[in-house]
């Protein structure tokens, strides 16, 4: 029987005590990274942990668009958010209410967010050492836990609670169609994510990709053609192709086999990746803690959008994943760099959802920002530089056929199909008076 060993690494080795500053935007960063913590103790799956984001950011924004009348709320522009009424009281720090808002948020729509208390305790007291009175700390979370169970139970009727009730996914059958892959042959993750209720776009199905390449065993198609590409490329992968297939891995739950025994290694999400990166770059451009929620409201919105839309593609397509086809028919013995995710192949997600937030977060700091990026240092993988956030999707894109888990046409339309919606979300941004934050 095998025995599966969760490993979750270095949760209690980021000490909060080393990270609290005297200004309050250095509170959100890690405000942020203890809901990421949490998602990865309960492994939650690429588009779920998209949604837990946006809503763990979007009551934080509500509270500073309702005290600094230059940033628009969001119940303005994003249909999903309904309008919130704070009856707590009016003289509050809301800076420290729209701080605190995210973890109380998560901890009431994390399946184990009561992990969160601990952190909204150790927030308390570096507040308290910074010298804000214990009556101002109270006041703001009073606010906080208004705003976050109203924003919870909105965020019960997005469809998220429906999706258990729903019928139980079915393979298709067919040699195209996608099957459970090795080692685990867990079925699909979220087979009726279409309808969840998506952010900014206008349904799921508003950006469908060109249709995938056809299926075929002739050994002149061009399915066939792009299969032997992504059995030669992890044949023959450099040393660089190999780091950048890691880097980008962001499996939340990899399993490594040895004789009877399985070992679960839990990581972080594409969406916590991101999320992670935004945070690299609001610290970097110095940006207050109203700005800040603002761009990590925005861009966990976009990747709740991308997923949403992917995920239609994947589950209309169901297109079969590269190692089963050439397993099958080219190398019974190969084995891609990368663990396959269990759901279809087509469109590559992680090409979706880089490309579009990418295109937000560009928007909003620039074309030109480079940041460091060491979201991996606690997987043991060193910090890698970028010299925009487009350069960072495009290496993220990429590392999905040096890790063997997609074809080209996954990829480069999953670009398309992200770029496309990016594009979209900066339009709606703009015409509604947001404007860049740098």
């Amino acid at each position: 029987m095998h025995k599966i060993l969760t490993v979750l690494l270095l949760c209690c080795q980021l000490s909060f005590a080393n990270v609290w500053k005297d200004e309050l935007r250095t509170h959100l960063q890690p405000a942020v990274f203890s809901v990421t913590m949490v998602m990865i103790h309960d492994v939650v799956n690429p588009p779920a942990a998209s949604r837990f984001y946006t809503y763990c950011m979007m009551g934080a924004y509500e509270i500073v668009a309702q005290n600094n009348k230059k940033i628009l709320s969001p119940t303005t522009f994003i249909p999903s958010i309904k309008p919130i009424t704070i009856e707590a009281g009016s003289e509050y720090d809301y800076r420290i209410a729209a701080l605190y808002c995210i973890l109380e948020t998560g901890r009431l729509i994390l399946p184990s967010g009561s992990m969160l208390e601990e952190d909204q305790k150790k927030l308390i007291i570096a507040l308290l050492r910074e010298g804000y009175s214990q009556k101002t700390i109270d006041l703001a979370i009073a606010v906080s836990e208004e705003v976050a169970k109203k924003l919870a139970a909105n965020a019960a009727t997005d469809g998220y609670l429906k999706l258990s009730t729903r019928v139980r996914y079915r393979p298709k059958k067919g040699d195209a169609y996608w099957f459970p892959t090795p080692p685990g042959y867990i079925e699909g993750i979220e087979p009726h994510w279409k309808t969840i209720r998506p952010m900014m776009i206008d349904s799921s199905g508003q950006f469908v990709p060109k249709p995938p390449v056809a299926f075929s065993k002739d050994t002149s198609s061009e399915f066939y053609k792009m299969t032997k590409e992504v059995y030669l490329v992890g044949k023959n992968l450099t040393e660089k192709e190999r780091f950048i297939a890691s880097y980008w891995d962001c499996n939340p739950f990899a399993i490594n086999t040895s004789g009877h025994m399985s070992i679960g290694f839990k990581k972080i999400s594409p969406g916590g990746h991101w999320m992670n990166i935004t945070g690299i770059a609001t610290t970097k451009a110095n940006l207050d803690v109203d700005q800040g929620i603002l761009v990590h409201a925005l861009a966990a919105a976009t990747l709740m959008d991308a997923f949403i839309s992917c995920w239609d593609e994947k589950y209309r397509s169901s297109r079969v994943r590269p190692e089963t086809v050439i397993t099958r028919s080219i190398d019974q013995k190969w084995q891609p760099l990368l663990q396959t995710p269990p759901f279809p192949e087509y469109t590559s997600g992680h090409s979706v959802i880089s490309t579009a937030v990418s295109e937000t977060l560009t928007y909003l700091l620039g074309d030109n920002f480079s940041f460091r990026d060491d979201t991996e240092v606690i997987f043991d993988l060193p910090t890698r530089d970028f010299k925009s956030f487009r350069h960072a999707a495009e290496e993220a894109a990429i590392s999905r056929l040096y890790g063997g888990i997609h074809y080209r046409d996954a990829i480069e339309n999953g670009q398309a199909q992200g770029k496309a919606i990016g594009q979209f979300i900066v339009e709606k941004l703009k015409s509604n008076g947001i404007k860049p934050v740098i």
